[in-house]
């Protein structure tokens, strides 16, 4: 048995599973690092309790401390969700266990899942590279690179980057880290902020749209000139929310890259920028990902 634990910034996922069919699934509303933690603890206790759990994946919103070299491992660094900085997510929800564990972004671990059984792995040529962006609450990005997630000094913080601002767009964003940078433009509290109404409610028409669209536009050729990555998976409720939304996208990267990346042309465009093949189950089966690979012996960084 197998046990993932996707932590949002909203609400948790947790499961129990047999390598990816998932036996129990439970949801927990994320309320304060101690009450949400111990809650995921009581129900992995009652589980384990029942048949042995022999792995732990964890899927974590951010920012959090990945490098198992730092005292202050599976911690949640500065974050905007009021009261989760310094939570101690990775001791807290394995203590109780003696079995092998890892912890990692959600974003990354939906792109380790997209990789090894959604978008990544349809089609004749597998892919073995993939970026996955989620765009909803906040805008964070993950990529999983041959079978493994990417780390380095901390994980990606691609929702973080600056682009260049469509002509005329005086919108100042609302990321109290940065302003206008890609999650202070497009994530859903940004949207509802440039529109003056919440997104599922504003008009497709809206030509303000347009700016949005550069603006995800920007990221995704950055991604793709910065990481070579193959494919570029856009979800969370803004992302795939928005068929026309991502039309527009795939047009403005092809103009915006000129030409450059030779792949990267309106013929093929569909199907390096396009939506998670897993759809929203991406982040619960990444955190089985992570377990998997925690039950092989691998290590988090």
């Amino acid at each position: 048995m197998l046990a993932g634990i996707e932590l949002g910034g909203t609400k948790v996922q947790v499961l129990r599973a047999r390598g990816t069919t998932v036996c129990d699934r439970e949801t927990i509303a994320t309320t304060t690092p101690r009450e949400t933690l111990s809650r995921v603890v009581a129900v992995l206790e009652r589980w384990h309790a029942q048949a042995p759990i022999a792995a732990i994946g964890i899927g974590s919103f951010g920012p959090i401390r990945l490098d198992r070299r730092a005292p202050d491992f599976g911690v949640m660094l500065p974050t905007p969700k009021p009261g989760w900085a310094g939570a101690d997510i990775f001791g807290t929800l394995t203590a109780p266990f003696d079995c092998p564990a890892m912890i990692d972004t959600d974003v990354n671990g939906a792109a380790l899942a997209e990789l090894r059984w959604g978008a990544g792995a349809r089609g004749e040529a597998p892919s073995d590279s993939l970026c996955y962006i989620t765009i909803g609450t906040g805008v964070g990005g993950g990529f999983a690179f041959n079978g493994h997630t990417v780390h380095g000094a901390m994980h990606p913080e691609i929702g973080h980057i600056r682009v260049p601002r469509a002509p005329g767009d005086g919108f100042a964003g609302c990321c109290p880290f940065h302003g206008d940078c890609i999650e202070g433009l497009v994530s859903g509290p940004a949207l509802a902020r440039r529109f003056g109404m919440p997104g599922h409610e504003i008009d497709p028409a809206d030509p303000r749209w347009d700016d949005v669209a550069s603006d995800i536009a920007h990221l995704v050729a950055t991604i793709l000139l910065g990481t070579s990555a193959r494919q570029v998976l856009i979800g969370g409720g803004v992302g795939m929310g928005r068929a026309d939304l991502l039309e527009q996208v795939r047009r403005k990267v092809v103009a915006l890259l000129g030409g450059y990346l030779p792949h990267v042309d309106q013929a093929g465009v569909g199907r390096i920028v396009t939506t998670p093949l897993l759809g929203d189950q991406a982040g619960p089966l990444g955190a089985l990902a992570l377990a998997m690979d925690a039950l092989a012996g691998e290590s988090v960084s």
